[in-house]
């Protein structure tokens, strides 16, 4: 009996994609059901109902929410395909702190910049941002992924935020490739992945995404 696999999620939602990576790394097929987040679906409330929030992975009637929980299951269930985490226990370990650096600092950095009706907020933000993204460029050094040779479970985690750079890039007034090239690369690296490329929004649709909301919220 094939696996019944529900992905509930929102379309510029980072961490949503992040599970659509997992899910196409290990070929799988399965129901994407949209939520929107201004009226949540009975579902999703069911299935999320301590924090509400998507993305859920809904298998075989079971959930499991939080998108790099969800992607380790993914990694631990089905393991007959490209693993995402590596088999030595220190190593798991390295690439859960820096998959765990990236879930604390980006996002509400990049909040910072998209969502700041301050401008000394939005600088601090850019400031911050920039540095986070180049400590994490000296961790991936010269190796093509931050998996080594193969791409894994932190390039999942922080590949899907490259489709909001542009957005960070236009409201705060800076160039990411100018400030970390490195990165930029296994950015464009990543996404010569058919997994990556066919699981991230497109950078001009998420910014038009961020404008619209930014207007709804008076920023702009």
């Amino acid at each position: 009996m094939a696996d019944e696999i529900i992905l509930l999620s929102s379309w510029p939602s980072m961490f949503g994609m992040r599970v659509r990576v997992a899910l196409a790394e290990k070929g799988l097929k399965y129901e994407y059901r949209e939520e929107n987040l201004r009226n949540k679906s009975p579902l999703l409330l069911m299935m999320n109902p301590v924090h509400k929030k998507i993305p859920v992975l809904i298998h075989n009637g079971k959930p499991i929410s939080e998108s790099m929980i969800i992607v380790e299951y993914i990694d631990e269930v089905w393991k007959h395909k490209s693993p995402l985490l590596p088999t030595d226990p220190y190593h798991r370990a390295h690439d859960r702190f820096w998959a765990d650096y990236v879930d604390k600092k980006l996002f509400d950095i990049g909040k910072k910049i998209t969502w700041s009706t301050k401008g000394e907020e939005q600088e601090t933000g850019k400031k911050e941002f920039i540095e986070c993204l180049k400590l994490l460029e000296g961790e991936l050094g010269d190796n093509p992924y931050f998996g080594g040779e193969n791409f894994g479970f932190v390039d999942v985690s922080l590949v899907t935020f490259s489709c909001w750079f542009h957005t960070y890039e236009s409201y705060g007034n800076f160039s990411i490739e100018t400030e970390c090239p490195k990165l930029v690369a296994w950015t464009k690296r990543c996404l010569e992945k058919e997994s990556v490329s066919s699981s991230l929004a497109d950078p001009h649709k998420i910014h038009d995404f961020a404008s619209g909301l930014r207007k709804r919220l008076g920023i702009e």
